[in-house]
């Protein structure tokens, strides 16, 4: 177990290493990549790193064993959805009263601290800066230096503005690391205080031998599919539930189809009814918002001739007849209905009539 494990950016991964053997890793680092990109992971492996109670060397470079207490500790936060969802449920156990005040936080070493949006809005909270302004000062009894990772770079304006003021002055043994599939999302004083690490992606052409010899579950056309699925992201490519992803397309499909053709309602509301509220209507929303972009996107490079660049090259022919009914304006149209989609989810607005509202508005532009 090493940095020898992560696949690809090997100039990121370099100059992380390099900083540990100066011992300039600096007090902020803001990790910017697509969704998948190994960002989280990668974090996870500097705190190892920095901590590793072995400290060996691998080509000259700090590297981590993988197998010493702090890295075994720290290693348990790799699968953060299990851990979040760990914590979810034990939240739902509190009294009503202490949920309220109880955010999502994820900790299996005393000084490594993830803090992943909490549910149901998504979003880092006042609550979560508090706890890591609490902790942040306190010398770490465990480690060379605390860490502090922020998986998401949507924060509430309270929680932004509190963290600013801990960036503006940071300790000297905390590492604070933010996470983000858009930098841009921050605040740019929050970003002008960090030091940017850009993770890129991986070529579909390297991406689909990898799968053929890691995922046996997938067949050939499968593994086309995926690769580009995961748009150039190794641990989304490894990962991708290709099952929920096609139940999911198949719903995002009825949206369109229903905005396109002359449709009975009842079967689009059959559909949208199952996403309500709750971790699991999130959960579900969020994936349909999800494919339902990488479908537009794919509508888009068809209006704009680049149809070889699809992702869901298996829809080669229904995106092409779709592409035939729509221009530019609908497309536009519609991203701006699934932002609202968003915007209702962090208001707590019903997802299903937020998702009717948006495949109606769609129908009746397409018509005129």
């Amino acid at each position: 177990m090493g940095f020898s494990d992560f696949i690809g950016n090997e100039l990121a991964v370099k100059h992380l290493r390099e900083a540990v053997a100066a011992g300039r890793v600096p007090h902020s680092l803001l990790m910017g990549g697509p969704r998948g990109a190994g960002k989280y992971t990668l974090a996870l492996m500097l705190a190892q790193a920095i901590n590793c109670l072995r400290q060996p060397v691998t080509d000259g470079l700090p590297d981590f064993c993988g197998e010493c207490a702090n890295c075994e500790r720290i290693g348990q936060a790799m699968d953060l959805t299990a851990r979040v969802d760990e914590a979810i449920a034990a939240r739902e156990d509190l009294r009503e009263t202490d949920k309220k005040e109880t955010r999502i936080l994820v900790q299996t070493h005393p000084s490594v601290l993830v803090i992943p949006p909490d549910p149901p809005q998504l979003l880092i909270k006042l609550g979560q800066v508090r706890t890591l302004i609490r902790e942040i000062y306190r010398t770490p009894s465990e480690a060379r230096r605390s860490v502090y990772i922020f998986t998401s770079a949507s924060f509430m304006k309270e929680a932004a503005t509190s963290l600013l003021k801990v960036l503006e002055e940071p300790p000297s043994h905390a590492l604070i690391i933010l996470l983000a599939e858009n930098p841009g999302e921050l605040l740019p004083t929050i970003r002008s205080r960090t030091s940017l690490i850009r993770l890129g992606a991986i070529a579909t052409g390297q991406i689909e031998p990898l799968l053929a010899s890691r995922r046996g579950d997938l067949k050939p056309a499968e593994r086309a599919l995926v690769a580009r699925l995961a748009e150039g992201a190794v641990g989304r490519a490894l990962s991708f539930d290709l099952p929920a992803y096609l139940t999911y397309r198949n719903e995002a499909l009825q949206l369109l189809r229903f905005a396109l053709q002359e449709n009975d309602h009842s079967t689009l509301f059959r559909m949208t009814e199952t996403y309500r509220a709750g971790a699991e209507g999130q959960e579900k929303t969020v994936g349909l918002i999800r494919t339902l972009r990488s479908l537009l996107e794919d509508l888009l490079l068809h209006l704009s001739g680049a149809s070889g660049l699809v992702r869901n090259i298996d829809l080669q022919r229904e995106l092409a007849a779709m592409a035939q009914q729509i221009d530019l304006e609908w497309i536009e149209r519609a991203a701006r209905g699934l932002q609202s989609v968003e915007s209702g989810m962090r208001r707590n607005l019903l997802r299903s009539i937020s998702l009717d509202a948006f495949a109606t508005d769609l129908a009746a532009s397409a018509q005129h």
